[in-house]
């Protein structure tokens, strides 16, 4: 993301709104969390508020800053944070140790933080895979998120079987929002 984005204040900033659940954030609050100057933090609040990825509201005498869901980038935004940071940025860069990985996603609500149901597919590994270097990979990504992950590993031949002959836990793994953290959505829906 910091080969993309210039500024690393606004880096920063877009980590923390894109990259967490927590809606509201004020200015002193942005400026501990990013440990940079509060100037440079209200110069790319500007900017962000400027393009529509921030909206900005008064509470008492603090002025508060939450970002846009309905922003048109949105979507891609959040995936763009959820490859490259957090267990997204972990997963993929122990990517080469899992073996010959075909598809691998997470959930969007793994990705933004959000609350998940305990029948809900966390992540999804599709490959020719070593399965003690997949569970090394998950404890570390539990141990940075803080949680436990409703995970699924599967060999292509297995997925395509079960995708062909429309098994019910496949299916509800495809409909859920997912970020494609290795692989192509439309191959895999294909």
């Amino acid at each position: 993301l910091s080969d993309l984005i210039i500024s690393k204040v606004r880096v920063k900033l877009l980590k923390i709104f894109l990259g967490q659940a927590k809606g509201l954030y004020y200015v002193r609050e942005l400026t501990r969390m990013t440990k940079e100057e509060i100037n440079a933090v209200r110069r790319e609040l500007s900017h962000l508020l400027e393009a529509g990825l921030l909206v900005s509201e008064k509470r008492g005498n603090r002025l508060y800053y939450s970002v846009k869901t309905s922003f048109l980038l949105y979507p891609e935004l959040v995936n763009l944070v959820a490859k490259s940071t957090g267990a997204g940025k972990l997963i993929l860069k122990n990517r080469s140790k899992l073996g010959f990985v075909k598809y691998l996603f997470m959930s969007q609500k793994l990705a933004r933080g959000l609350e998940r149901e305990p029948e809900h597919v966390d992540l999804m590994i599709v490959g020719k895979l070593i399965m003690p270097e997949v569970t090394l990979t998950i404890k570390a990504v539990e141990k940075l998120l803080s949680t436990e992950l409703n995970y699924s590993c599967m060999t292509e031949e297995e997925f395509s079987y079960r995708k062909t002959h429309k098994d019910p836990f496949i299916v509800k793994v495809l409909l859920q929002p997912k970020v494609m953290l290795v692989g192509d959505e439309i191959q895999l829906q294909s």
